[in-house]
């Protein structure tokens, strides 16, 4: 599952702590669905961990199928709360379901997640949360899980890179950008 995190203010009205929604794979270009979280005020791993595994155990709710929609708020006192959607492969037809998971469930996932891959949630916390990001960008990194396991691939910008297969990995798709880029350089 590939993970795109935002950071924004918190919004007056509402102490969400995060937003979660899901992209599907699509049947074109994609590898793995995406999940985009929003987390609101500070960045933490502990958050981040919640939203993740809002994400996590909102899977084990749903229909087993590539393309659910997902969308689904956090809040500290009351877990997760939102719904899902998919179409049907047998009738083509829009299927949904409400999600509210408790407090307990989410913080017990988060705990797993984050003894499972807590340094790459802190670096992507570390990363949202640097005070050196130009004005007016929005601060958003990317990394990869494992869906189901909590484990972390290489990823991008976070992503955990501590074993030697995803740092090889990793080096070999920077190389291949460099190559591309550097022969279209060359051809010019």
């Amino acid at each position: 599952m590939d993970v795109l995190v935002r950071l924004e203010a918190r919004p007056s009205d509402s102490p969400v702590l995060a937003h979660v929604n899901s992209i599907p794979v699509l049947p074109f270009g994609t590898r793995s669905r995406r999940e985009v979280v929003t987390l609101y005020g500070e960045a933490d791993a502990q958050s981040l961990a919640l939203a993740l595994a809002a994400t996590f155990e909102s899977e084990r709710m749903e229909a087993s199928t590539a393309s659910v929609v997902r969308h689904l708020g956090v809040w500290p006192d009351r877990g997760a709360v939102g719904d899902s959607a998919w179409r049907d492969g047998a009738t083509g037809r829009l299927v949904t379901q409400d999600l509210d998971i408790p407090l307990d469930t989410l913080e017990a996932r988060a705990t797993e997640l984050l003894g499972a891959c807590g340094p790459t949630l802190r670096r992507v916390a570390a990363g949202l949360a640097m005070p050196d990001w130009p004005e007016g960008t929005e601060r958003a990194l990317t990394f990869s899980l494992a869906s189901g396991t909590g484990g972390a691939s290489g990823g991008s910008a976070g992503g955990s890179l501590d074993d030697d297969a995803g740092v090889e990995s990793w080096l070999d798709s920077l190389r291949q950008a460099d190559a591309y880029s550097y022969d279209a350089t060359e051809a010019d």
